[in-house]
């Protein structure tokens, strides 16, 4: 079997996951894992497939034959991922909306060797105040051997300066 990751985006409309999904099959190829979200008019995603060897050319063609639909880029998946023992956590982020918030916590993770397994991001209207709120939720895997209440001591003092309530939990 041949793995393979295709990040696709294209003009929001009804139907995109149906044309994707007819492509992945017509080409011999199984939908294994994917994220998939409309964003600012755009829809886009990506989506883990297996194929079989014999089979992988048919289903790079017929994925990227979406054009005009989808812009379609396909990858050979890695079968790498974090090495070691790992903690599994979550973290929530939500204060006023301003720039720099995931650039300084995902800064903050990236020096102690956490690596963010999922990132959701919004906005919405604060209730009381009338401003916009930022929220972000970060699955997180902290290596097991890693110094945690230093790392929470780090995620605290930038969450303390950005003014932004953090909370910390298992997964």
């Amino acid at each position: 079997m041949r793995n393979l990751v295709l990040s696709v985006i294209g003009d929001d409309r009804p139907g995109l996951v149906s044309a994707l999904s007819d492509a992945v099959a017509s080409g011999g190829g199984n939908w294994e894992q994917s994220q998939l979200a409309q964003l600012a008019g755009k829809f886009a995603g990506i989506v883990a497939v297996a194929v079989p060897r014999e089979k992988a050319d048919s289903l790079i063609a017929a994925v990227t034959a979406l054009d005009g639909l989808l812009d379609v880029s396909v990858h050979e998946a890695d079968a790498g991922t974090v090495g070691g023992d790992v903690v599994a956590q979550t973290i929530a982020v939500l204060g006023d909306d301003r720039p720099g918030i995931v650039q300084e916590i995902s800064a903050a993770l990236n020096r102690t060797g956490v690596s963010i397994a999922k990132l959701t991001t919004g906005t919405r209207e604060a209730p009381m105040s009338g401003g916009t709120l930022f929220e972000a939720r970060m699955d997180v895997l902290i290596p097991a051997d890693a110094d945690t209440s230093a790392i929470r001591a780090d995620l605290e003092a930038i969450a303390a300066e950005l003014l932004v309530d953090l909370d910390v939990d298992s997964a």
